[in-house]
């Protein structure tokens, strides 16, 4: 089969790889019909994350059609057409009991694992597609794909809807809507969002369906503010043009937003200040592996108790944390990877309602064949290019 394949920073490759094949009794295999990009996806694509292998089938953000199921499979049959969640998870350990998907204690295995917990002192769950420290699987951009854990993990698509508007509860949705419920918005709260890419929009709608009075979004690229005011109704910040914590206080009569989302992550742009400039050097140096510009910025923002909601994905340590003034300010601060099989139904419903239309972020539908140009674009912002959909 074909598939996108990971062999260096800024190298990514169509080739032919061998076709899956069920390994364990509750494995199923699908034809992989749509996939997309994520910006997580960029971490890799610039050689940020460590543990990547040449050869390693990139994607987590896969739907598709059943084509064999294991033995032990009880929910699915061949068929069937699917959604599957970006972390693979046991559905039987202390955290998938909670709802708690993303701290799966069972679905990374050994030795990966035991390479987690010497970073982060435990291991949360296995990732589709991202590094051999959380997990090594085969990610989803690829013709074929093989789904560990189908008891657990894959969403059944109601019949008649179409893949573009049952895609992006793989990840990106959930994970908006996660992070607006990280967030402890109340009702008429003012939530301000760090980055107009499709998680930050997706975060935005969802702060509205959570109660906000007011959604204030901060980006640099204009197509994707356009698409913060016109599909989010958001009021926008344009942070080269705007300095952010003025504008920021101005808008709120010097209180500072309620709750604040880093929908960025560790590759935050920020060229506007001296640590930002710092972070992309010591970057370069090898000398750090995140830029925490819009944490630092949030921080600063932030009304006194208000609460700092982190769905960006960072890498390892940042560096000049104001930890004085998040103390002092008296912020909440929540994070994490989603949970995305607590929320799938939740959100499924808000589709087939007409609450939530997720195909607005896209911008490019594209052969599979057609990734590794479409990640070059996707990473450097050209062609007003928001969101790609491949499809095998």
């Amino acid at each position: 089969m074909k598939a996108l394949c990971w062999f260096g920073k800024e190298d990514v490759r169509i080739e032919n790889v061998p076709d899956p094949r069920i390994e364990k009794p509750d494995d199923i295999l699908i034809r992989v019909t749509s996939t997309a990009i994520c910006g997580s996806d960029l971490h890799l694509y610039d050689g940020v994350m460590p543990t990547m292998e040449k050869g390693d089938i990139l994607g987590h953000e896969p739907m598709g059609e059943v084509v064999e199921a294991g033995p032990h499979v009880t929910g699915l049959r061949t068929g069937d057409r699917v959604v599957i969640p970006f972390q693979l998870s046991c559905g039987a350990c202390w955290f998938c009991q909670r709802q708690l998907f993303s701290l799966c204690d069972t679905s990374n295995p050994e030795p990966n694992a035991t390479m987690a917990r010497k970073v982060m002192g435990h291991s949360p769950a296995a990732l589709f597609g991202y590094s051999h420290m959380l997990g090594g699987f085969s990610g989803g951009q690829a013709e074929y794909m093989r789904v560990p854990y189908a008891n657990t993990g894959p969403i059944r698509v109601p019949e008649g809807m179409p893949d573009e508007k049952a895609l992006f509860l793989s990840d990106i949705l959930p994970t908006g809507y996660m992070a607006a419920e990280n967030a402890n918005i109340e009702p008429g709260d003012t939530v301000a969002v760090w980055g107009c890419g499709p998680v930050g929009l997706f975060c935005m709608q969802s702060a509205w369906l959570l109660g906000a009075g007011r959604v204030i979004a901060m980006d640099w690229v204009k197509d994707r503010l356009a698409l913060a005011e016109k599909h989010c109704r958001a009021e926008t910040v344009n942070i080269d043009r705007q300095d952010v914590y003025d504008t920021l206080m101005k808008m709120t009569q010097g209180r500072g937003p309620d709750s604040c989302i880093d929908a960025v992550g560790a590759e935050a742009h920020g060229w506007g200040s001296i640590d930002a400039v710092v972070d992309r050097v010591k970057m370069a140096l090898h000398l750090a592996t995140d830029r925490p510009h819009v944490l630092r910025e949030m921080i600063k923002c932030c009304r006194k108790g208000g609460t700092l909601s982190i769905p960006g994905v960072y890498i390892g340590y940042v560096d000049k944390l104001p930890f004085g003034p998040l103390m002092n300010k008296g912020l909440t601060v929540k994070t994490g990877q989603t949970h995305v099989r607590r929320y799938t139904y939740k959100l499924l419903q808000h589709i087939e309602n007409g609450d939530i239309d997720p195909t607005f972020v896209i911008s490019h539908r594209l052969r599979l064949d057609e990734g590794p140009e479409a990640y070059k674009t996707f990473r450097d912002k050209k062609d007003h290019c928001v969101k790609v959909v491949l499809r095998p």
